[in-house]
């Protein structure tokens, strides 16, 4: 599978995103999905994973409530709705696809190519 993250930009805090990430390739719903993000001199994080179905998420704590992840496994797409952005949510956003459900970056084979969200104050 090819990922294909886009929907990153420039936005006032207390504003909101939505991230989409297209994938192509090998079947789209048979892969768990995550959202990661990386800050400028930060390691790559966890923000959200979903399961194959849709029918379970994750979150990681400093999101819950503000983020919502989903997917369109006819379309081939996992979002991410970004509402109540923060400064502190500044950072490249990538998606990612493994079989597993996990919230661990080393557990993932393949992801998009990052999209970026800056937060102003």
């Amino acid at each position: 599978v090819q990922l294909q993250a886009s929907g990153g930009g420039l936005v006032q805090a207390g504003g909101y995103l939505r991230l989409s990430c297209a994938a192509s390739g090998r079947t789209f719903s048979s892969y768990h999905m995550g959202w990661f993000r990386q800050a400028p001199g930060k390691e790559r994080e966890f923000v959200a994973v979903i399961a194959r179905s849709g029918g379970s998420t994750y979150y990681t704590d400093s999101v819950k409530g503000r983020f919502t992840i989903s997917r369109d496994n006819a379309k081939n797409t996992v979002y991410l709705q970004m509402n109540s952005l923060k400064p502190e949510d500044t950072a490249v956003y990538y998606c990612a696809a493994d079989d597993t459900f996990s919230t661990r970056v080393n557990s993932y084979d393949v992801w998009g190519q990052g999209t970026q969200v800056t937060v102003s104050s």
